[in-house]
């Protein structure tokens, strides 16, 4: 298989997709597999047992990169078995990665067009819809703008149409994706001459004159007759209306869960990065997230969990810089964390700034900050101790079934394999930092 040379339909040919990075990217997989399926391809139980292994990467943090290029020897090992073997590689690939992954792969693809296709779930229970790809922020340290492209918006009705599918056939988890979801626009104004600058693509042509924004999809998608909780990654702080968080708070099948990137706890470091908005800002934002669940919810709705992303480690934080990222910590008390210790990546603003922090500061930091959060964490999941909770039950794991709890609490117990998939009722019998443990009602 040639650069450029299109899948063959083959008998008996068997596939296997390995995937990095975001939700984003298991969504992309899911879609991957759909085109292979449709062309007659079966799913491959183990990877030596495939004639066609697809590996769909993230290039946001290079220790990501730097897995791919761990698989190549294990990739030639494989062909020496299976002359047949190919090897594709997408995703979110930089220019500089692709020159060197052309010499170690069969293909090398740019994701596209893969929207419009029904995805092959990975699971019946929980799905993943893409309402929009790409980003125009140019944070000064991500590639999402360079490997995704300008932000494009799907439709609102193919995106209820995706929704209303998944929950017809018993899904009772809907993340609605994008890498700035609440910059979300289904235009139905405009013609396709003159499209708005956040969203290339258009709705369909309908009589309703109306806008539908990421709001107002929210209360679309919460209308949908159904048992099934509504999620959504990843949000930008500068683009968070009231009108969004009052839509939050009142629909009740949005979880009381938020993943709220912050990056850094420093005005000068955030200028540094392109995020415009300040600490003050952002811990304003949090405050009227956290009143509206506490006036529209009840119960333990009322508290709605809060994680983060954190960068430690971007080029000339000082230690008096990362003491103000301390210090948010101390006083927004995440629920979770996602801290990641800054990696240059080419192509990005920050590439040209010298990566002048240690690796071991770096490593410092992220234990401090992982310090706090660990016991913020415990704090706050002591209060579900007691409770009796819905939990949707998503695995096991060493002889413990594992689920989430609507604020996206982990929580294990003993029970049967068949409750995966399923709502479960659990009384919360202990607290630990990272999660809970329960018992079955």
């Amino acid at each position: 298989m040639k650069k450029g040379e299109a899948l063959i339909k083959i008998e008996g040919m068997k596939y296997y997709i390995i995937t990095f990075g975001c939700q984003m990217n298991k969504s992309d997989s899911e879609r991957i597999a759909t085109v292979f399926e449709k062309i007659g391809y079966k799913p491959a139980s183990k990877i030596d047992e495939a004639d066609l292994i697809v590996v769909n990467m993230c290039s946001v943090r290079q220790s990501a990169v730097d897995r791919v290029y761990g698989l190549m020897p294990k990739f030639e090992k494989l062909k020496i078995k299976n002359p047949k073997l190919k090897t594709i590689l997408t995703g979110c690939v930089l220019k500089k990665d692709r020159r060197i992954f052309v010499k170690g792969f069969d293909q090398v693809l740019k994701i596209k067009d893969l929207l419009r296709y029904q995805p092959k779930y990975s699971n019946n229970f929980s799905v993943f819809v893409p309402i929009s790809n790409g980003c125009d922020n140019f944070c000064a340290y991500c590639v999402v703008p360079f490997v995704r492209g300008p932000l494009v918006c799907r439709s609102y009705l193919e995106v209820l149409k995706e929704v209303k599918n998944a929950v017809k056939k018993g899904f009772k988890e809907i993340w609605l994706l994008g890498q700035n979801v609440n910059k979300y626009r289904s235009g139905l104004t405009r013609t396709p001459t003159h499209p708005p600058p956040s969203c290339r693509r258009q709705a369909p042509s309908t009589r309703n004159n109306a806008e539908v924004n990421f709001a107002k999809l929210l209360r679309m998608v919460n209308d949908i007759p159904g048992d099934f909780w509504i999620r959504f990654t990843s949000p930008h702080p500068k683009d968070f209306s009231d009108e969004l968080i009052e839509t939050m708070a009142k629909c009740q099948k949005v979880a009381p869960y938020l993943n709220l990137p912050v990056q850094s706890g420093d005005d000068e470091i955030l200028r540094r990065m392109n995020r415009p908005y300040k600490i003050s800002q952002y811990k304003n934002l949090v405050k009227k997230i956290r009143a509206a669940f506490k006036k529209y919810r009840k119960g333990l709705e009322r508290e709605i969990a809060i994680s983060t992303d954190i960068i430690v480690g971007f080029p000339g934080e000082t230690k008096k810089q990362f003491e103000n990222t301390v210090k948010l910590f101390k006083e927004i008390k995440f629920d979770m964390a996602y801290i990641a210790k800054y990696s240059p990546r080419p192509q990005t603003a920050a590439y040209k700034l010298k990566d002048d922090i240690p690796r071991k500061e770096k490593e410092r930091r992220y234990k401090i900050l992982t310090e706090i959060l660990k016991n913020a964490a415990l704090e706050k999941n002591k209060k579900f101790v007691g409770e009796t909770l819905k939990v949707l039950v998503e695995a096991e794991q060493r002889e413990y079934l594992h689920g989430k709890t609507q604020n996206y609490k982990t929580v294990k117990f003993e029970g049967p394999k068949n409750l995966i998939g399923q709502f479960v009722k659990l009384k919360i019998i202990d607290a630990l930092p990272w999660g809970l443990k329960g018992i079955l009602i």
